[in-house]
């Protein structure tokens, strides 16, 4: 492998688990105290980091170095491999559907629950009618 196609693997696995990490460039960037600038240059294998900045990285990205020199088809196909394929805008989209879905879920659990224990009430109010019922006859 030539210089050229480890910066090209360096960059790719670094987008790869940072969107799987969730984060912009500006974030990742920040976490680093790097430009997004430079940041853009080494996924794009335009730029090279040195050994400290490598050992920054993978810690930013809660990972270890060497899974950054990884080859890809080394990496499963996991979440990461598949969302690295979506924009941003995209995976922005689907983190708000998801957090729809689970406000509604919330709710329609919370429904259940407030209709079973109002069932539940009257159910118990319906036989304390019916002892006090049949300790009057």
């Amino acid at each position: 492998m030539d210089e050229e196609n480890l910066r090209r693997l360096l960059g790719q696995n670094i987008k790869l688990f940072r969107q799987k990490k969730f984060l912009s460039q500006a974030k990742l960037a920040e976490k680093m105290n790097i430009s997004t600038n430079y940041l853009s240059d080494i996924e794009r294998g335009l730029g090279w980091v040195s050994s400290s900045s490598l050992v920054n990285l993978a810690d930013s990205l809660d990972i270890e170095v060497f899974e950054l020199l990884k080859p890809k088809n080394s990496l499963p196909e996991d979440a990461a491999s598949i969302l690295a394929k979506y924009s941003e805008e995209t995976l922005t989209i689907l983190a708000k559907s998801i957090e729809s879905m689970k406000k509604n879920t919330y709710r329609s659990l919370e429904n259940l629950r407030n209709q079973y224990f109002l069932e539940t009430r009257r159910a118990a109010a319906a036989k304390s009618r019916m002892r006090r019922k049949d300790k009057t006859v």
